[in-house]
């Protein structure tokens, strides 16, 4: 069975971006998308919500074919450029987008039957919305939290206040010259 990963940075306050979805606040580096391609190794598709998806496509397809692109940023646009990618969306129903399946209803119903199919992980970028619905579903099975030494004060929260308790432990972590941590948690299901 495929895991479904959430990769997501998030403020020391637990924000994944500020009021207006900005996402100015987090510094990454090159080591931190070195980073980030080991744990797409593992992966061969990537959820989101539109607009995650909106805002990755439009800068990945191309990021590896840009002057100066890195090496990590070249690992990066190839591995998103041949991952599935599956957007949560009403808007995009219907859309016929290469490489992508669109989840227009049904959410608890469709991602169960994406983790039972053949492949790799399935990653979650971002998409905050899509994530705290996917909480409340207990449908995560491990979390890459990535915390940044910033406090916003004020913006779109990771966690919300649904009143679900969720058991996590503790798998590994990692911190980066910028001051971020990375956090790996697994989902402990107490059957």
């Amino acid at each position: 069975m495929r895991n479904l990963v959430l990769i997501t940075h998030i403020s020391l306050d637990g924000f994944v971006a500020g009021t207006k979805g900005e996402l100015d606040g987090f510094d990454a580096n090159e080591e931190n998308l070195e980073f980030v391609c080991k744990l797409t190794e593992e992966a061969n598709a990537a959820l989101f919500g539109r607009i995650s998806y909106q805002l990755l496509e439009s800068y990945w397809p191309a990021a590896k074919d840009r002057p100066g692109a890195t090496k990590a940023e070249i690992a990066y646009s190839n591995w998103y450029n041949n991952s599935q990618k599956i957007v949560v969306s009403r808007t995009l129903a219907g859309r016929n987008l290469p490489r992508t399946t669109i989840i227009s209803e049904n959410l608890s119903n469709e991602i169960p039957k994406l983790k039972q199919q053949a492949g790799k992980d399935i990653l979650i970028f971002g998409s905050p919305a899509v994530s705290q619905l996917l909480m409340e579903m207990d449908l995560i099975d491990r979390y890459w939290i990535f915390i940044n030494p910033k406090i916003f004060g004020e913006g779109i929260p990771l966690f919300t206040h649904s009143g679900k308790k969720m058991n996590l432990r503790l798998l590994s972590t990692r911190q980066f010259p910028n001051g971020e941590l990375a956090i790996e948690y697994v989902t402990d299901r107490k059957e």
